[in-house]
């Protein structure tokens, strides 16, 4: 691979090694592609998908730009978060810049609720 994906690779394996989700504090992915954005709370100690949300998930019908989907993104996992008792996690960028609509799902996020 070469160019941006092995460069978020490299990213992405460094924010890993330093990075993990346990029970009490779990972590919470983003994942960003062309059309959508992608949030999941993961326990990494017992390698399970706690919660997830996404903006092409069929109950979620947000309009508006790819920024305003992330904030509704956000909120939307944050809300199914604190209905399954969590409130704090370990923010994982996945390699991805902390700007624009990662940055925008993480202020959802808070809005709704996570402390992290």
């Amino acid at each position: 691979m070469t160019g941006k994906l092995s460069r978020r690779d490299r990213i992405k394996k460094g924010i890993r090694k330093r990075l993990s989700g346990s029970s009490e504090r779990p972590r919470l992915s983003v994942y960003r592609s062309n059309k959508g954005i992608y949030a999941q709370i993961i326990d990494d100690v017992t390698g399970k998908t706690i919660v997830s949300a996404s903006s092409l998930s069929k109950d979620f019908a947000a309009k508006g730009t790819k920024s305003e989907q992330s904030v509704a993104v956000g909120k939307a996992v944050a809300a199914k978060a604190v209905a399954a008792g969590i409130k704090d996690v370990v923010f994982d960028r996945n390699g991805y810049l902390y700007h624009g609509r990662v940055k925008s799902l993480a202020e959802g996020a808070r809005e709704g609720g996570l402390n992290f």
